[in-house]
C-alpha cells in the first residue's frame, strides 16, 4: 500500500512540474524555443553579448539556454536566476510603458543592479533610449505589470 502511495504522489508531482514548465515557457519570449534568440545570457554581464553555442545547451525549467563556452555553461548553472533576462527576455520598456509582450533585438540590454534587460531596437525605434529617460518610474512599472504575468 506505501508503496502505490507513493507511485501516485509522485505521478502528481510529475504532473505539477510539468504544468509549471509549461507555463513557464508560455511567459517567455521563446523563438524556436530558445530564450534570447540562441544568445549567452553570461556574455551580456562580460560587456558584449555573444551568439551561444548549442554545443553549449542548457535547459533551465523548460527554457532553453545556448552558451559560448563551459565555462559560460557552469557558471549559469551555479545561479540561473543572477543570468535569466528580467520580464522573461521580452522588452523592459514596453512591460514598463504598455505591460505589453513585445520582441526584443538581442543585442540592446542594459544591466542593472546586476540584472539583465532587454529592449526593442528596430525601424528607427531604439525603446532603450525612451526607458534611460524615465527608467526609475518604468522599471517600477514594468515590476508591477510583470507580476501580472507570473
Amino acid at each position: 500500500m506505501r508503496s502505490l502511495i507513493v507511485v501516485v504522489l509522485l505521478c502528481n508531482f510529475g504532473i505539477v512540474y510539468a504544468q509549471s514548465m509549461q507555463q513557464r515557457q508560455k511567459k517567455f519570449n521563446l523563438e524556436n524555443g530558445l530564450a534570447i534568440q540562441g544568445y549567452d545570457p553570461v556574455s551580456y554581464f562580460e560587456g558584449k553579448p555573444l551568439e551561444g553555442d548549442k554545443t553549449y545547451a542548457f535547459q533551465y525549467q523548460g527554457v532553453v539556454y545556448y552558451f559560448k563556452n563551459a565555462a559560460n555553461l557552469e557558471l549559469f548553472k551555479k545561479s540561473p536566476a543572477s543570468y535569466e533576462p528580467q520580464y522573461g527576455g521580452w522588452c523592459a520598456y514596453a512591460m514598463g510603458a504598455k505591460g505589453e509582450t513585445v520582441e526584443v533585438d538581442p543585442e540592446t540590454f542594459k544591466i542593472i543592479d546586476k540584472k539583465l534587460y532587454l529592449f526593442y531596437n528596430k525601424y528607427f525605434n531604439n525603446t532603450l533610449k525612451s526607458w534611460n529617460k524615465d527608467e526609475a518610474k518604468l522599471k517600477g512599472k514594468a515590476d508591477a505589470n510583470w507580476s501580472k504575468f507570473k
